[in-house]
């Protein structure tokens, strides 16, 4: 297998042409990554998901035996439909000024194109302390597809000392985020002409204790408990979408309500839904014959790692940056914290940039990035 190499602008080129849209295959784009790293010698290990037309991937520059690092991050990106495209969102587009324009440049195949493009470099100082590549698929649905990976690594290498997820973060160190649950719930009633309520089952009415039950677990976590970090400084819910009804003069046999909670560190987000779940119930024993069902949408825990833990110091030094204590968004670092493997966020870009048409990352954060691998890796020779 002939060993291939790639400037980190060319790695992002080749990754951002990958149309890896959570939810659909990106198989494609990890046999591309595995083929390459195999070419330069690499353990590189296929982790199919249970979805048939998914796989992570995990590979380890060095021994696996001995306790190493994670570079972590997402192959999939979300949908590029908007209109104000100013070209083919999957091709990747440099302008003038330096941005590098392609959907997931910056949500996070930047991060993942200037390690892949560093491999060549890592092989030759084959470190004694392994670094380990993670690519994860689904996040942007719910982090579906790092689970699997992360149960896996028992059985490809040492504990890790610690994973570095490169969600955009301007290269600073994250210490922390919120966890997040989403819930469906929905009605099924009978339908029927208006005029005869009698004969049919209103399904939206029968959603309505749920969502009163929303609305006031909403305003009870406004009152705390509260972690000064986070902005707000409080765990919240809200009703996302709500659907239900042909026309007005039908009865609705169906209804459906979406509904998130975001919670601080140390509260398991699906236990802000207890409320709501306990109106499915009674709703369920009431005399109304309609039926509620509730079912999980994603789910997955706050990170929130110590000041002093030594993953914060390496991750300083070689970003070069102070960390900062939070951020509002989420990522898998909570889910890898989660299993016992310390975990931050330091990553490429601005998460303002994400999931919006003209998404970029400049050339200098990109290489900067690549200067940020290469500098773990001559830590690591110390």
């Amino acid at each position: 297998m002939t060993a291939q190499n790639f400037s980190p602008v060319e790695m992002l080129d080749c990754l951002v042409s990958f149309r890896t849209v959570a939810g659909t295959s990106n198989q494609d784009l990890i046999a591309f990554v595995a083929d390459y790293l195999k070419g330069h010698g690499v353990l590189t290990h296929l982790l199919p998901g249970p979805e048939g037309d998914r796989s992570n991937l995990f590979a380890t520059i060095g021994d696996p035996s001995r306790p190493g690092y994670i570079l972590s991050g997402h192959v999939d990106v979300v949908p590029a439909g908007e209109p104000e495209w100013q070209s083919d969102p999957f091709v990747l587009r440099q302008h003038k000024d330096g941005r590098l324009i392609g959907r997931g440049s910056c949500d996070m195949k930047g991060y993942l194109a200037a390690i892949l493009a560093m491999v060549p470099a890592l092989v030759a100082i084959n470190p004694q302390t392994p670094i380990h590549l993670a690519l994860s698929y689904d996040e942007e649905i719910g982090c579906r597809g790092v689970p699997h990976m992360i149960a896996a690594l028992p059985d490809l290498c040492a504990a890790p000392l610690g994973a570095i997820i490169g969600e955009p973060s301007g290269l600073v160190p994250v210490l922390a985020h919120k966890g997040k649950a989403a819930l469906s719930i929905e009605a099924t009633g009978i339908s029927g002409h208006s005029s005869r309520t009698d004969l049919g089952v209103n399904a939206i009415h029968a959603i309505l204790p749920v969502l009163v039950a929303a609305r006031t677990q909403a305003e009870m976590l406004e009152k705390g408990p509260f972690d000064p970090r986070f902005i707000p400084a409080c765990s919240s819910l809200q009703i996302g979408t709500i659907s239900g009804g042909q026309a007005v003069n039908i009865i609705p046999d169906h209804a459906e309500v979406q509904i998130e909670a975001r919670a601080i560190a140390g509260v398991d987000p699906k236990s802000l839904f207890a409320p709501l779940l306990d109106a499915v119930e009674r709703e369920n024993y009431s005399a109304t014959k309609a039926k509620l069902a509730a079912h999980w949408i994603s789910s997955y825990p706050a990170l929130a790692l110590p000041e002093d833990h030594p993953l914060v110091n390496v991750v300083a030094e070689i970003s070069g940056h102070s960390p900062v204590a939070a951020v509002s968004y989420g990522s898998e670092a909570g889910l890898f914290q989660a299993a016992g493997i310390p975990a931050i966020i330091c990553g490429p870009g601005d998460i303002s940039r994400a999931h919006k048409p003209e998404e970029y990352l400049t050339l200098s954060e990109l290489n900067a990035t690549a200067g940020m691998v290469m500098a773990l890796a001559n830590r690591l020779l110390a």
